[in-house]
């Protein structure tokens, strides 16, 4: 059946294919385009693998469930003969009763957040959720080669005191750090929203970063939270993500699975697909957890969704500072602002409001923690935190019994001191 899926899947490729050239052929005003299209085509090709089953979202994604041997990963060359493995060698020490520290505590905890496919089906055992990629998704980037990655200056150069430097390529943080030590994994539990984007081509995130190597052509990044972007899919809806570079986001990495490296196992949750509900101002709060750590068995970095969702891993051998062990951690907000008009974007961080607004009203995160070298799960002993304007965007960090090492953070970009 696989097989026979396969052939239709190339026959379908390959008249879309024909299609595209005929309507270039016959135009000549599109005449130029036919190179552009069918590169498009041919990217969709290497990222839209068989399915075994597809699943209509409700958002009007399409998820397919992918044998996961078939996966994007394994168009790596490293990757050719790799053995999937199917779970880490070893969890943090003090996951599992911080969780249930967690779900025993009242503590207003927000409700369960699902992913909206979720309403219309799940994918079978031995298959892995993948959105599918869309001829639209490819054209909204600058180009194709570019499709499904960060522009450069995407986290913040904190070793750098001039500002038209940090704030070179229109990316503005909020965020808390930890540096100076070796760190073996992260952890954070996160508030959800929907933040307003003013240009298509802004987004606004809310991620950990675990950062290794320096400033220049060298910079190792593994990230992961949740995104806006109508550039990358075309909509404002929230929806998970995660990214990973090792050469300070030039040539390699991407989002999610868009590009060989990341291994996933999880069949229940998609990579870039919606999360529903999200938390509304003065009413309910809803957020997700993340933890990213370093398996000191197998060298691979493991990411876990929630409580439940180990959702696979970063073979080591796709960094070099991170091979060994990252040397800085960050929680927090980035934007970007791409100064409409010659003004401050509008564009929201966070629930688009500050942080002195407090609990329901400004975004949090909650519970920070580290992974040391002797693979404990642990609140850090000190934070401290950074953004290029607070006037626009944010940070203001505490500490107490119930949530730990934690802060507010955001804003609403352009206003009355930010313009």
């Amino acid at each position: 059946m696989r097989a026979h899926a396969s052939v239709v899947f190339e026959v379908v490729v390959l008249l879309i294919c024909f299609e595209v050239w005929l309507a270039c052929a016959t135009s000549p005003a599109n005449a130029g385009d036919l190179n552009k299209q069918l590169a498009v085509w041919k990217h969709l090709r290497r990222l839209n693998k068989p399915a075994v089953k597809s699943i209509q979202s409700p958002d009007g994604d399409i998820i397919d469930c992918v044998n996961i041997a078939q996966q994007p990963a394994f168009d790596h060359p490293f990757l050719k003969n790799h053995t999937i493995q199917l779970r880490p060698g070893f969890h943090p020490e003090g996951l599992y009763d911080e969780s249930k520290r967690a779900s025993d505590a009242s503590n207003n905890r927000p409700n369960t957040i699902v992913q909206l496919w979720h309403q219309n089906g799940r994918c079978p055992e031995g298959t892995i959720p993948i959105r599918r990629t869309r001829r639209d998704d490819v054209l909204r980037a600058s180009s194709v080669k570019r499709y499904g990655k960060k522009k450069q200056m995407s986290f913040p150069r904190l070793l750098f005191a001039d500002p038209d430097f940090i704030n070179e390529g229109g990316h503005q943080h909020a965020i808390a750090y930890v540096n100076g030590e070796k760190f073996y994994g992260a952890k954070a539990i996160i508030n959800v929203w929907e933040p307003n984007i003013q240009l298509p081509n802004e987004f606004s995130l809310s991620q950990l970063w675990i950062l290794g190597g320096s400033f220049g052509q060298d910079l190792n990044s593994i990230e992961a939270g949740w995104l806006v972007s109508p550039e990358l899919y075309g909509d404002n809806n929230t929806r998970l993500f995660t990214y990973w570079t090792s050469d300070s986001y030039q040539a390699t990495g991407c989002y999610n699975l868009l590009c060989s490296g990341f291994i996933q196992i999880s069949s229940e949750i998609a990579m870039g697909a919606s999360i529903f509900p999200v938390s509304q101002y003065d009413g309910s709060q809803y957020d997700i957890s993340i933890l990213v750590w370093k398996d000191p068995k197998e060298g691979n970095w493991w990411m876990q969704f929630g409580s439940d969702y180990v959702m696979g891993y970063w073979p080591s051998f796709l960094f070099s500072y991170l091979a060994d062990s990252a040397s800085t951690v960050e929680w927090g907000g980035e934007v970007i602002n791409s100064e409409p008009d010659g003004q401050h974007t509008a564009t929201h961080m966070g629930s688009g409001h500050f942080p002195e607004e407090g609990f329901g009203k400004a975004s949090y995160f909650k519970k920070l923690q580290i992974v040391d070298e002797s693979n404990n799960l642990k609140s850090p002993k000190w934070i401290s935190t950074f953004t290029e304007q607070s006037n626009c965007y944010d940070i203001q960090s505490n500490n107490n019994g119930d949530w730990g090492s934690y802060f507010y953070f955001g804003g609403p970009g352009r206003n009355p001191n930010c313009q």
